[in-house]
């Protein structure tokens, strides 16, 4: 492929004037089809040039005319021999220095030589696109037959000269393109100028459904659905008056219909061939259903992941949106808490900065310092609620028995609800036991008991009941739990109730109906999120006007029995004569505090800033060491490391971690790690030295 100046050879082109002109035109248009490739040529060898026999796809180049052989792809072949299969002429090394395909456009060739007798390459033919593209199978094989049929188109004395009254091929070209025509991956039907259905291949059988012998001799409009006919007729009129090739997917998408009359979508390609028996169209046909299918489902994935992208950054402003709400809430309520704590602090300061203080005001202060110490549990509430709704709250699960954690909880809610509404319980005696941490039941009981006080302004009935349930797995609960037994926990208020659209959002992080600065949004979250963590579900029920129903589904433990007590608050066992504690914190100020309530208990403390100067200490304290007290989330190394560390030193030393944030030594559903004992921050001396006492026993029972 290129172009020359050179003029053609007399001799050579007496020589060429043997081969068929209009069979070679007809058998590279039918080349293109084959391969659905808009470049089609034939060369004839001639020495050192090529005569071009047919072109399709190439405007500049005509039939009769030379070019050169050296420079071209065609002389590749020439010089090997061998078919030339080319995807991508820019990279293929094969192609360096062949300016005249680049120049021509040509990004992917494929080309075969047809040889004479003697094994010499005398012509080739070829396809090419402006475009890299990886030939198939059905292409090259389609080619290769093409090849043969351009060789049974030459003169055969050696391919070079004219040979009168030549073979039968030559005389009726139109039997030569048979084998091509069922070499080709597409369905082919040619058409003449009336209409009329000429050629047929089997890939056009298989497609449409006739046999050969109905279809040849029937009008091209059989193939066309009946609404379209008439107006068919008139656009085949009007290619044949003005035929121009048309090239697989250049068009608009057409319908066909088979034998049977279902349609079915399909590209087409035209190519005007000029035969002896006057002008016939070759349409190549291709069904393009799972095409389409494939594309609608790609625009289908397509709009999915735009509308899932969308949604995404939907969801982002909202969360950012509900953070600000979340982080007014919070500020909000730590502003208060943080008020109290100053202020009281602030009258409690006034009072000993004298000498000797008006015994009144010393009663005084110590009422403040009673204030600051609830404004201290309220933090506390906080923060742990906000772990239990990030999942990052310590769970200690245990067999517990729900109405002994309500009874236990009842006053607190009492005060919690106020004078005006009216606490009901209703409790199974022969209640199931279940698994779960105490600490968290009654926080569900105080956000459902704070909602409720919210929804009753002026006054109402809060209800407590419990109750045994066996699920199977017709019982309707969406989503189901596995089928078993559960204990029942139900929070019933007499309130103002909620919309349907209030209900759909209800359990969503942050939100909230209340005005700004009243509520975090938390509380429905928070129960939503420690229900699921305890394998339960929780169900809401509401009504706008009448009030609301919290069921909650936990499951009932049948394999143990409750303790038989919750934690309780008695003193703790006096300090274990000449205990020693390794004390690690990073925070000074608790540091220093934990140190004087430990030494004050009669403790002997070896305080630690770090996990570094822990270890060290552990190496050089020539005493022994009864227990190892350390913070969890710590600069440069956590608690579980120290620990690790230590005990590598001090083989039998017990551990207790104190944390609000103990990610680093829980699994991943928010239990404990087996062995892990842990007390939570923030703590009271009270608290601490118990939990020490504990810790201590249990060593001393484990034989240590």
């Amino acid at each position: 492929m290129g172009t020359s100046n050179q003029a053609p050879d007399p001799a050579r082109t007496h020589r060429t004037a043997a081969v068929p002109p209009g069979a070679v035109a007809r058998l590279v248009q039918i080349a293109a089809d084959v391969a659905d490739a808009p470049i089609a040529t034939a060369n004839l060898i001639t020495g050192p040039a090529r005569t071009v026999l047919g072109c399709v796809g190439l405007p500049g180049i005509a039939a009769g005319e030379e070019l050169p052989l050296a420079g071209s792809l065609t002389g590749v072949i020439n010089e090997t021999g061998l078919p030339l299969i080319i995807s991508d002429v820019a990279t293929d090394p094969r192609c360096a220095g062949l300016a005249a395909a680049r120049e021509q456009g040509i990004a992917a060739y494929s080309g075969f030589p047809v040889r004479d007798d003697g094994g010499r390459v005398v012509a080739v033919l070829a396809v090419a696109a402006h475009q890299p593209r990886h030939w198939t199978p059905r292409h090259l094989r389609g080619l290769d037959a093409a090849a043969q049929l351009l060789g049974d188109l030459l003169p055969p004395d050696g391919r070079a000269g004219p040979v009168p009254g030549g073979p039968g091929l030559v005389e009726h070209p139109e039997s030569t393109f048979e084998g091509l025509l069922e070499a080709a991956p597409d369905a082919i039907v040619g058409v003449t100028t009336d209409g009329t259905i000429t050629l047929i291949n089997a890939q056009a059988e298989d497609l449409f459904g006739y046999p050969r012998a109905e279809l040849l001799g029937r009008p091209i409009e059989v193939l066309v659905p009946q609404p379209l006919r008439h107006t068919h007729v008139h656009h085949r009129d009007r290619y044949f008056a003005h035929p121009k090739r048309r090239e697989m997917g250049a068009g608009v998408q057409l319908t066909a219909v088979r034998r049977d009359g279902s349609e079915f979508p399909a590209e087409i390609s035209l190519s005007a061939l000029e035969t002896d028996q006057g002008m016939i169209v070759s349409a190549a046909i291709r069904d393009v259903s799972d095409r389409l299918i494939a594309q609608a489902e790609r625009e289908r994935l397509i709009a999915q992941a735009e509308r899932d992208a969308a949604e995404r950054r939907l969801q982002h402003a909202h969360r950012l949106e509900s953070l600000g709400e979340l982080a007014g809430g919070v500020a909000h309520d730590f502003n208060n808490i943080l008020a109290v704590i100053s202020n009281y602090t602030e009258l409690v300061q006034d009072t000993l900065s004298v000498p000797h203080p008006d015994p009144a005001e010393v009663a005084t202060a110590r009422d403040d310092l009673g204030q600051i110490s609830r404004a201290a549990e309220r933090a506390a509430r906080l923060t742990k609620q906000l772990l239990a709704f990030g999942r990052r709250d310590i769970t200690q699960a245990e067999v517990l028995d729900l109405n002994r954690v309500i009874d236990e909880v009842e006053h607190m809610l009492r005060r919690t609800l106020g004078e005006h509404i009216h606490l009901r319980t209703s409790l199974d005696p022969a209640l199931w036991p279940v698994f779960a941490d105490a600490g968290q039941i009654e926080q569900i009981l105080v956000n459902l008991a704070v909602n409720a006080r919210d929804a009753m302004p002026g006054g109402g009935t809060l209800s407590i009941d419990t109750a045994n349930a066996e699920l199977d797995r017709d019982d309707g609960i969406s989503p189901p739990l596995p089928p078993g037994r559960y204990a029942r926990l139900r929070v019933s208020d007499t309130g103002t109730g909620m919309t349907a659209e209030v209900i759909e959002h209800a359990f969503e992080p942050f939100y909230t109906t209340k005005p700004r600065g009243s509520g975090t949004g938390l509380g429905l979250a928070t129960v939503y999120g420690i229900v699921k963590a305890a394998g339960g579900d929780v169900q809401l029920y509401s009504e706008s006007g009448i009030g609301t129903s919290i069921t909650i589904l936990l499951p009932a433990s049948l394999d143990a029995t409750p303790g038989a007590a919750l934690p309780g608050a008695s003193a703790p066992a006096p300090p274990t004569p000449g205990s020693t504690i390794l004390l690690v914190e990073d925070e000074d100020a608790l540091r220093q505090v934990a140190h004087r309530i430990l030494t004050r208990a009669g403790y002997h403390v070896l305080p630690a800033a770090g996990g570094a100067q822990a270890v060290h200490i552990a190496q050089v304290h020539p005493g022994g060491i009864d227990l190892l007290l350390t913070d969890v989330i710590m600069p440069n190394m956590f608690g579980n490391e120290v620990a690790r560390r230590v005990q590598a030193l001090r083989p039998h030393i017990p551990v207790l971690y104190m944390s609000g944030y103990a990610q680093p030594v829980l699994t991943e559903n928010g239990t404990l790690q087996d062995g892990v004992v842990i007390i939570e921050k923030p703590f009271t001396g009270h608290e601490l030295l118990t939990r020490i006492q504990a810790v201590l026993r249990d060593s001393a029972l484990a034989g240590r």
